[in-house]
This record gives C-alpha cells, structure tokens and sequence, in this order.
C-alpha cells in the first residue's frame, strides 16, 4: 500500500494553492483526516465513538468520512447499535482491516 502521505493526499483530492493565513486551517483539516483514517486503521468504530477518542467534532469525521469513502480507504462495515449513543448506526473500517 501507499505511503500514508500519499493516501491521505488522494482522498483529499488536489491541494488548492491558499495564502498563509489560511493555510493553518488546512493543515488542521489534513490532521483530522490523517487521524481519523489511522483510527480506523486499527479500530471498527462509529462516528461517535471516533469522537470520543479523537476529540475531532462529529460533524468533521462525517466529512472526512465521505472523503475517505470516495477516495476508496474506508467503508461501512456493519449497521449496529453504537456503543455510546445505544442507537443504530454504521460501524465504519478502513479497508486495510477488511484484508484477510
């Protein structure tokens, strides 16, 4: 597989070229991306649960969720009562956990 650079820069696409000031919040917002793919990397977890551990807000690991879902390095693994809330909802992998 990939370096972790290079997979975490194919499922945020094309890095847009931005002026100083913002480019902190793009760097946060590659950091988050980078957690949460290693998270799942090694866990099987809801988005909640990846908020707990991680302290990204949900709403972000839902984004970052999709991104990583198009760009093919993480699915939905299992529709489940979630550990935390005690409500249906997706378990997400990512696909390094699914080899055999």
């Amino acid at each position: 597989m990939a370096n972790k650079q290079s997979v975490i820069v194919s499922a945020i696409g094309v890095i847009p070229n931005r002026s100083h000031s913002s480019r902190s919040v793009f760097d946060n917002y590659k950091n988050q991306l980078e957690v949460v793919y290693s998270y799942l990397s090694e866990h099987i977890a809801t988005a909640t649960m990846i908020s707990i551990a991680t302290g990204i807000p949900q709403k972000n690991i839902c984004r970052y969720k999709r991104k990583l879902e198009k760009a093919g390095l993480v699915y939905q693994a299992e529709l489940g009562i979630c550990e935390v809330t005690g409500y249906s909802a997706w378990y997400l992998c990512a696909i390094s956990n699914h080899e055999d």
